[in-house]
């Protein structure tokens, strides 16, 4: 006989617990202390076997029915459902340990292990840390398109479209990364290709103007603040490179014989070393600076601390100081205006690429170049560092014989 809802509501707790039955195998066991559960019953390969189907009221009795037959379904297709429980159960407890926080957290672990760059470690983990903290917590397997396009769209919405699409692709690494170690079946990054805005390509501001670069190195002379960061400002136009390049410059880098600057390949944007011929000019500012941090490492440190490089908005802040806004003059824009004023006076195109470090796409020929050019750049940056005299209206120093 089937159970009722009205023998539920009557049943009443007594010293032992007892059962109220609704047939094939359900019941309702009725606890002592009030508590009241559900149970079914069932033989699976000629044995017998108990399970829970969660308390009452909490799962009603209607629910408590749609369970047992599901449960006898699998039972009529030869499928062991205490087995199934179990399997749901694993699969659930990974589904909770394997959040995208977790997952990301091993994905940037690789990265370091991989020698990614110390700039690229910061950038990801910004990105997968403190952007993408609403999805975190949640299961990755269980993260769908529509919840990683809100997250990009409130990004791409304050203004940051840029920052929406290094977000999805970062994302994105990282569930490919979940699919490769079988915690995710698909990345739902991959919908999302052309969702976002297209970004504004903003070139960074440059001074390209040779009587204008000229006035810049002048006032950069008269610079007033501190003695390290002008140095250093100096030094970043001189060699054609990088603000975080010279910013993490270190004395065991530099070979004053060869005349030379060798940067070790975990610091380079594109993981490949680079060696910086060094002008007179160059060498003549490394010597003035050499003796301010002897016991230390660094060439160009901060100022509040010997130990530590100058900040990434230090080369900026003389920049603002000396009245050149953001969309005039960037750090790294000097870049440009070396490439742009030598390929003007038409130098050699292939040994200006070089020496801004312009990764060659052909494996072969980048090895190729990099064992030619070292002759043509020192010329080069010799040549440079003449002009740049030249621009502000220095004569050309004697050369050694």
């Amino acid at each position: 006989m089937s159970l009722s809802q009205f023998a539920i509501d009557r049943a009443k707790p007594k010293d032992k617990p007892y059962l109220l039955s609704d047939g094939d195998g359900l019941h309702l066991r009725i606890h002592p202390k009030g508590g009241q559960q559900w149970r079914l019953r069932f033989r699976f390969g000629g044995k017998a076997n108990m399970m829970s189907l969660g308390p009452y009221p909490a799962v009603s009795l209607l629910q408590a029915r749609r369970k047992r037959d599901r449960i006898k379904e699998q039972l009529a297709a030869g499928i062991n459902p205490s087995l199934t429980r179990k399997l749901e159960k694993l699969a659930n407890s990974a589904a909770a340990q394997n959040t995208f926080g977790a997952v990301a957290d091993e994905y940037l672990a690789n990265l370091k292990r991989n020698d990614a760059a110390e700039q690229t470690l910061n950038k990801n983990r910004w990105m997968l840390q403190d952007l993408a903290g609403p999805i975190r917590n949640r299961p990755i397997a269980e993260i769908r398109p529509v919840e990683v396009l809100d997250l990009l769209k409130k990004i791409e919405t304050s203004g940051r479209r840029d920052t929406a699409h290094r977000l999805r692709s970062v994302v994105g690494a990282v569930f490919r990364y979940a699919i490769a170690t079988l915690r995710a079946e698909t990345d739902p990054t991959y919908p999302l290709r052309g969702a976002l805005l297209k970004v504004k390509v903003k070139h960074r501001a440059a001074i390209t103007d040779e009587k204008e670069l000229g006035a810049f190195l002048t006032g950069l002379d008269q610079y007033e603040g501190w003695p390290i960061v002008q140095a250093a400002f100096k030094f970043l136009i001189l060699t054609m490179t990088r603000p975080g390049d010279v910013r993490g410059m270190k004395r065991t880098e530099v070979n004053f014989e060869k005349r030379l600057w060798c940067i070790p390949g975990e610091r380079m944007k594109m993981r490949e070393p680079h060696d910086v011929p060094l002008s007179r000019q160059a060498l003549a500012v490394l010597k003035e600076v050499w003796p301010l941090n002897e016991e230390h490492e660094l060439v160009f440190p901060s100022l509040r601390s010997h130990k530590k490089p100058l900040s990434e908005n230090a080369f900026n802040s003389v920049l603002r100081n000396m009245g050149y806004p953001q969309d005039k003059a960037t750090a790294h824009g000097f870049r440009a205006t070396a490439s742009t004023i030598l390929n003007g006076r038409r130098f050699d195109r292939d040994v200006i690429e070089a020496a801004l470090a312009h990764q060659d796409q052909n494996e072969i020929r980048r090895i190729y170049n990099r064992s030619l050019y070292l002759p043509e750049r020192t010329q080069l940056m010799q040549d440079w560092a003449d002009l740049l005299d030249s621009f502000k209206g220095k004569k050309p120093a004697r050369r050694a014989a």
